[in-house]
């Protein structure tokens, strides 16, 4: 079969596509350029393409509808699209992936992620090709592609979660360093946790950096408040928990799951007096319990807009006050037992 793959590349802006065929050409690709997406489903009907690069903001037909008409077409349906486009929110993201596309790259991004991806997502379009043009069965060869490309999708959210964690910092008071603190706690303790597996532990850590990302849809005002809040505004800032639920909830990726869990449930307490849905002791997933008393602890132990730091001793009296009512009795356990540890992880 002809290698010699072709690309479609569709953006509004000459020099964006100027940018990726000059990122592109040293793999000797063969291209075609559209300007928008009449234009560009026009060159499908009329020539054959391996791969499509594809802009979301465009005048007239967007991205997202150029994509949708291509799967309704059977011809035009199997060639795979990665959309390339500024448009980094969650909802963008997660209308890409249902409008089809194999993957999304936001600008500004790296060469090397750019040359990878199309070159595993061409390989992937080719070997599907091989498989129907032979109509034969190469069950070993197709798994070990399969886990080749879903450990790409890992990287492909372990990079989306990098974005949006950049999002929380710039919209949020939470800094990098809480972030990062209460992914390395959340996962020491789920290591140590009895019910959680050395694999659990590195999804957790995966995901926790999204237990906050339902924030970026609070208002402003509220979110950067200084005051305490009013009982009507603590009611919407208690909401940031449904609405990362409702956007995470759509991918069916082990990381995002993960990222649903704890986004949804972080604030749930074991006694029952939690948000948002009042859930108690073991009803509320373990990788909410062990995220929950790792972002509660880093929280008081750091200085935010409207409270100093804590001391360590006082923040780890406020975890055992809190056993059994907050906090999972045998996670709070473990935290006392590795308090030095933690201590040093969290660099207090």
């Amino acid at each position: 079969m002809d290698l010699n793959y072709t690309i479609l590349i569709v953006d509004d802006v000459a020099e964006n596509i100027q940018v990726a065929m000059g990122i592109l050409k040293e793999e000797n690709y063969n291209f075609a350029f559209a300007k928008n997406g009449e234009e560009a489903l026009s060159l499908m009907a009329e020539n054959n393409f391996d791969l499509v690069l594809l802009d979301v903001m465009m005048p007239g037909m967007d991205g997202f509808e150029v994509c949708r008409k291509m799967h309704l077409d059977e011809n035009l349906q199997k060639i795979p699209v990665i959309f390339l486009t500024a448009k980094a929110d969650p909802d963008s993201m997660s209308e890409g992936f249902h409008a089809g596309g194999v993957d999304y790259i936001t600008k500004p991004f790296h060469a090397n992620e750019l040359l990878a991806r199309v070159r595993t997502h061409l390989h992937l379009y080719h070997a599907k090709a091989i498989l129907k043009e032979n109509n034969i069965t190469l069950q070993v060869k197709i798994e070990a592609e399969r886990r080749r490309i879903m450990t790409e999708l890992e990287a492909t959210q372990k990079e989306m979660i990098y974005v949006l964690m950049g999002m929380i910092e710039s919209l949020s008071d939470e800094t990098g360093s809480h972030i990062r603190r209460v992914s390395e706690i959340s996962r020491f303790l789920a290591h140590k946790h009895p019910v959680l597996s050395k694999d659990d532990a590195e999804l957790i850590f995966h995901a926790a950096p999204m237990h906050d990302v339902g924030k970026l849809s609070i208002p402003y005002e509220i979110l950067h408040k200084t005051e305490k809040l009013t009982p009507e505004e603590f009611e919407v800032m208690k909401t940031h928990t449904s609405r990362a639920h409702k956007y995470l909830k759509v991918p069916n990726r082990k990381i995002m799951k993960a990222a649903d869990v704890i986004a949804y449930e972080h604030h749930e307490k074991w006694d029952g007096s939690g948000y948002p849905r009042g859930l108690k002791g073991e009803e509320i997933h373990p990788y909410a319990r062990v995220v929950a008393l790792a972002d509660v602890f880093d929280a008081l132990i750091s200085k935010r807009t409207y409270k100093e730091a804590w001391d360590f001793q006082r923040a780890v009296s406020y975890i055992e006050t809190h056993k059994g009512k907050h906090f999972e009795p045998t996670m709070v356990e473990i935290f006392l037992t590795h308090k030095e540890e933690i201590r040093k992880i969290a660099q207090v």
